[in-house]
C-alpha cells in the first residue's frame, strides 16, 4: 500500500473504479452530480460582485445557478491540493516551464504570450462547459453513469476532439 501512495503512476483501472465510487456516492450524499464547471460559475460570481457589486446576483444565469459556496468548490480546491501532494509524495514535484514544442505560435514565444494564451484558453473552456451544459467531468463522469444522451454526445466528441487536436500538434 505505501508503495502505490508514493508511486509515480497509478492504475487507471484502480483510479477509474475510485472516480466510479466517488461519483457514485456524490449522488447518495448530496443527490449531486460529479463535476466542476459550475463551481467556477460561482467562484466567478463573487469575483465578480467585486467589480460590480451585489447586482452580478441579479444576472440571469445566477439566478439559475445560485451563487453559493458548496462542497463542489471544496472539491476544485481540493484536486489542486492534491495534485500538488501527490506530486510531492511521488518526489516529481518541480518548478518548469511549458517546454517549447513543435507546436508553436507568435503568442507562445514568451511567458507573456504563454499567459495570454491560457488566458484565452481557459475562457475558450469554460464557456464551451457552459454551453454544453457541463464540463468534461460532469458529462463524462456523471452523466454517462446517468446514461444521458447529451454526455454520451459530449463525451464521444471530447474523444474525437482530443485525437484530432493531438494530430495537429504533433
Amino acid at each position: 500500500m505505501n508503495n502505490l501512495i508514493f508511486s509515480g503512476r497509478w492504475s487507471p483501472y484502480l483510479v477509474g473504479s475510485l472516480i466510479g465510487i466517488l461519483s457514485w456516492l456524490s449522488f447518495i450524499i448530496s443527490k449531486k452530480p460529479l463535476g466542476t464547471s459550475t463551481s467556477y460559475a460561482r467562484i466567478s460570481s463573487r469575483l465578480g460582485a467585486i467589480f460590480y457589486g451585489d447586482k452580478v446576483y441579479e444576472w440571469k444565469y445566477y439566478k439559475q445557478y445560485k451563487p453559493v459556496l458548496e462542497w463542489q468548490i471544496m472539491l476544485v480546491i481540493g484536486i489542486v491540493i492534491g495534485s500538488f501532494i501527490s506530486a510531492v509524495l511521488s518526489g516529481q514535484f518541480s518548478l518548469s516551464f511549458i517546454p517549447l514544442t513543435d507546436f508553436e505560435s507568435f503568442l507562445n514565444q514568451n511567458i507573456l504570450g504563454r499567459v495570454f494564451s491560457a488566458f484565452a484558453g481557459g475562457i475558450l473552456l469554460g464557456f464551451g462547459s457552459r454551453l454544453a451544459g457541463g464540463c468534461t467531468s460532469g458529462h463524462g463522469i456523471s452523466g454517462t453513469f446517468q446514461l444521458s444522451i447529451a454526455s454520451w454526445i459530449s463525451l464521444i466528441a471530447f474523444f474525437v476532439g482530443g485525437v484530432l487536436t493531438a494530430l495537429l500538434i504533433l
